[in-house]
C-alpha cells in the first residue's frame, strides 16, 4: 500500500485534496501470509448451525416474484479461537454473507490472534436468507436503511450463538465489529449507524451505498445513497471506526450520478463525508480490481482487521490516528 496525493480520477469522480486516510493498492496483488494456516499456530474451532424462517419473529421470508411468505434456511458458522477465555464476555466480529468468508476469516484470525495483533474474538459468519437485490430476502435484510437487521442479529442470532457455543458474548460496542462485502458491507454500516450502542467498528468491501432499498422508504428515498448524500453530512458524528474499500472496476463504475448506482462514486463520497465529519476511517481504492474482488480481500483483510481493532481495549474506536 502507498499513500496517494489524490484518488485516481475517473470520468465520474472529481479529484480531491490529499487525505492521509486514503490509500491505493494494485494493479498487482498477492495473498497476505496471514491468510494461510501456519505450523504451530492454534486453530479455532468452527461451530455450525441452521436457522429456519419459521422460527423467526422478524424475518418470515420473501422472494422475487412470489406472493406471501417464502420459507428459507440460514446457515451460520461460528469461529471460536482456542485462546478465548470463556470466563469473560467475548469480543466478536459479525460477518455478513458468511459463506463467502469461511475460507479466509478463520485462518486470518488464527494468525492475528496468535501474534496479538487483534484480541481473541469470536467470528459469527451469517448467511442471508437468500436471493439478491430488490424483492429478495437478502435485499430486505442488507439494503434496507433502518435498524431491523441489527435487531434480528441481536435478538435471534446472538442468543443462538451463545447457546450452541457455550459462551457469553460481550455487550460492549467497543468490543463488537461488523463486516461484509457489497450489500453485506452496507448492512454492516447500517448496523453501526443506527445502533452505535451495539457496534463501533465497521469493515466494508465494495459497499453498496447506492439506491437498492426495497420497499422504498419516505425517510430514505434514495436508499443507502442517503448515507453520503444526507445522513452523514447532517448528523453529529457517531463513535465509529470505519474501514472501507472500493475497486476501480466496481459495479456501475461507468454509470452517471443520476443512476444512483455507481459504487465507485458512492464509496468515494462516503470517504469524503467521513473525512469532513472527522471520523476515524481508512479508505482503500483498488486498481485493476472488480466488485468484492477476492484477490483484494486476501491481500487486505489482515491489515484491515488490525487497523479496525487498533488500540483496543485502551483507546476508544473512534479515536483518530495521529497525523
Amino acid at each position: 500500500m502507498k499513500l496517494i496525493p489524490a484518488l485516481l480520477a475517473t470520468a465520474c469522480l472529481a479529484t480531491i485534496a490529499a487525505r492521509a486516510e486514503d490509500l491505493t493498492i494494485g494493479p498487482d496483488y498477492a495473498d497476505a501470509p496471514e491468510t494461510k494456516a501456519k505450523d504451530g499456530v492454534p486453530k479455532g474451532k468452527i461451530v455450525r448451525f441452521t436457522m429456519k424462517s419459521e422460527d423467526s419473529k422478524i424475518y418470515k421470508g420473501i422472494a422475487k416474484g412470489k406472493k406471501g411468505k417464502a420459507p428459507y434456511e440460514r446457515k451460520v458458522a461460528v469461529y471460536v479461537p482456542e485462546q478465548l477465555d470463556k470466563k469473560k464476555p467475548a469480543p466478536f466480529l459479525i460477518v455478513q454473507d458468511g459463506g463467502w468468508y469461511t475460507g479466509v476469516v478463520p485462518p486470518v484470525l488464527d494468525n492475528l490472534i496468535e501474534e496479538k495483533r487483534v484480541p481473541a474474538m469470536v467470528a459469527i459468519l451469517i448467511d442471508s436468507g437468500g436471493g439478491d437485490a430488490q424483492g429478495s430476502q437478502r435485499g430486505l435484510e442488507y439494503d434496507t436503511v433502518d435498524d431491523v437487521y441489527a435487531e434480528f442479529v441481536e435478538k435471534e442470532v446472538l442468543p443462538r450463538v451463545e447457546k450452541e457455543c457455550d459462551l457469553k458474548l460481550t455487550k460492549d460496542p467497543e468490543a463488537r465489529a461488523t463486516m461484509g462485502g457489497s450489500s453485506g458491507a452496507a448492512a454492516a454500516f447500517t448496523m453501526a449507524w443506527f445502533r452505535p450502542d451495539l457496534y463501533h467498528r465497521v469493515l466494508s468491501y465494495s459497499g453498496t451505498y447506492v439506491n437498492q432499498q426495497w420497499p422504498e422508504s419516505r425517510r430514505t428515498p434514495h436508499g443507502a445513497w442517503e448515507y453520503h448524500e444526507n445522513l452523514i453530512p447532517r448528523s453529529k458524528p457517531k463513535p465509529l471506526r470505519i474501514w472501507l474499500q472500493v475497486s476501480e472496476r466496481d459495479n456501475g463504475h461507468d454509470r452517471d450520478e443520476a443512476s444512483l448506482h455507481n459504487w465507485v462514486m458512492a464509496n468515494e463520497r462516503m470517504a469524503a463525508e467521513l473525512k469532513k465529519k472527522e471520523y476515524a476511517y481508512q479508505y482503500v481504492f483498488s486498481k485493476n480490481a472488480g466488485h468484492t474482488d477476492g484477490k483484494v480481500t486476501r491481500q487486505t483483510l489482515p491489515g484491515a482487521l488490525e487497523w479496525l481493532w487498533k488500540g483496543y481495549p485502551d483507546t476508544p474506536a473512534a479515536t483518530k490516528p495521529a497525523p
